[in-house]
């Protein structure tokens, strides 16, 4: 058996300064309560240099000068833990959440991971490298007892990684304090009076009389200062989700704030995708407003990238379109993980330009033009003229099936708007009309082709169509497509045959 446990010290602290570098090097509080009975409930290095300690008072914290006071916040705990058990998940499926109140802690059962990932100490720093790439500082211990790489971890000034070695359990944790164990606070007070202050000293005590006089559970705590202490691993089974929530210090109304902390958040996002060997298909961002409402917009490019500055600029350009409608207060991110694109070119084959270009061109033809006009075509399920619809770019994830090749046909070419004509119409045919100042006569007519719809709503229509072939006194041909509105009995020229 082998354990790698994660600790990360001043978690709620760490939690809040992740997305806020610029308050990493100020001395920095995590205040918990209401109003004005906040009390300081985590801390950073800085702030603890200077004076600062558990249980001060927001009044205390005021006499010290250049101090950072945030509000805790519960959500913003629970994405980092979930981004740290995720990150954890990625050197072994066994991972034992073992947190507290104020410290983030996990073991990860490494048994059997020497041919993926090198020896136990390689593993360390690469878990450590990871955690570091999230903004999160911690330390790894590694042992072959579960209790014993948890006691190093929780040790006071613990070097960053640092492994046991099989059988030296009990040397290693000879020197370390009874604070890194769970003692109550009846043990606590037992062990101070006899003046038992480390792990040696706890191990070194006869069991027998240890027990007698504190029961079962000194036994327990006797072999887990020995390193001898088994344990049964629970493993959870955190869920792969790409999503980063910040509340924000104070209401937010311009963009460029807004778009400073979104790329902090987005940073964030592509450090975990890029960990799992994925790319980001969508992103979507929850803009929490003041008085409760909420904005929502989803940015999905034509391919799934990890490029942050695509990501920024498409953000931008669809919040400038559609911007919030008050201050915010807190920032969603969530993001939809797709395949890498990657595209094999010949040797002889040109750059194919980048799809970003694209994407960033398309954003911003639909600022200018509106939402629902930038796209493709899609041809909808009736007979109703110019019945299609415009749907976003889409790039099938599948290579599409062959389709034989098609028989050349004449083109159309739509006429918007459809002209007017003047027809004159004999036996309930065309026989000769006006187009463009032009008297033609008819040749030859196909049709009628009769189609209505939409009986049930104020669009009703219906048409009557004609495919003609005419020519004009000078002898120029026309061929066209006559459509007559039997609702309004009006003749239109819809569209030219080449």
């Amino acid at each position: 058996m082998s354990y790698a446990c994660l600790y990360v010290q001043e978690f709620p602290a760490q939690a809040m300064l992740r997305l806020r570098p610029e308050f990493r090097d100020k001395p920095c509080v995590v205040m918990e309560g209401e109003p004005p009975l906040q009390l300081v409930s985590s801390l950073n290095q800085k702030a603890r240099a200077i004076g600062l300690a558990y249980g001060m008072t927001q009044v205390e914290v005021d006499t010290f000068s250049a101090v950072t006071s945030l509000r805790r916040s519960r959500s913003e705990e629970a994405a980092a833990k979930a981004m740290l058990l995720e990150c954890a998940g990625g050197f072994s499926p066994r991972v034992e959440d073992s947190s507290e109140d104020c410290a983030f802690l996990c073991v990860i059962d490494i048994a059997g991971t020497q041919s993926l990932f090198g020896p136990s100490e390689t593993l360390a720093r690469s878990l450590l490298s990871r955690v570091r790439a999230l903004g999160i500082t911690a330390c790894v211990a590694v042992s072959s007892n579960f209790h014993a790489a948890v006691a190093v971890a929780r040790a006071p000034l613990s070097l960053s990684v640092r492994v046991v070695p099989d059988g030296e359990e009990s040397t290693a944790l000879a020197s370390l304090p009874l604070s890194v164990l769970d003692l109550s606070e009846e043990q606590a007070t037992t062990f101070s009076l006899w003046g038992i202050r480390t792990l040696g000293m706890l191990a070194a005590l006869p069991e027998k009389e240890l027990v007698s006089r504190m029961g079962q559970s000194a036994k327990r705590l006797r072999q887990m200062a020995r390193g001898e202490m088994p344990h049964l691993c629970r493993p959870v089974e955190p869920d792969f989700a790409l999503r980063e929530r910040m509340e924000l210090d104070s209401p937010v109304e311009l963009l460029d704030a807004l778009m400073f902390v979104v790329n902090l958040m987005l940073e964030q996002l592509i450090v975990r995708a890029t960990a799992h060997i994925v790319a980001i298909a969508s992103v979507s961002i929850t803009l929490e407003l003041e008085g409760g409402a909420a904005h929502a917009r989803t940015v999905r490019p034509a391919l799934p990238t990890n490029d942050r500055q695509l990501w920024l600029k498409l953000l931008h350009l669809d919040l400038e379109a559609h911007p919030p409608q008050a201050a915010i207060l807190a920032i969603t991110l969530d993001g939809e993980p797709g395949e890498t694109s990657k595209v094999q070119l010949g040797l002889f084959t040109p750059q194919l330009p980048e799809p970003s270009r694209l994407d960033v061109t398309l954003a911003r033809i639909r600022a200018i033009v509106g939402e629902g006009n930038v796209g493709c075509a899609v041809l909808e399920d009736t007979h109703q003229p110019d019945g299609f619809r415009i749907e976003p770019f889409r790039i099938p994830s599948s290579k599409p099936l062959e389709s034989a090749q098609a028989t050349l046909h004449p083109a159309m070419r739509l006429l918007r708007p459809p002209e007017a004509a003047f027809v004159t119409v004999e036996r309930e045919r065309p026989h000769a009309f006006f187009f463009r100042e032009r008297r033609y006569a008819v040749e030859q007519a196909y049709g009628p082709w009769l189609t209505s719809g939409e009986w049930w709503a104020p669009t009703l229509w219906g048409c009557e169509q004609w495919d003609l072939v005419a020519q004009s006194q000078d002898g120029a041909v026309l061929c066209g497509c006559l459509v007559r509105d039997l609702q309004r009995q009006q003749w239109r020229m819809v569209a030219l045959y080449d």
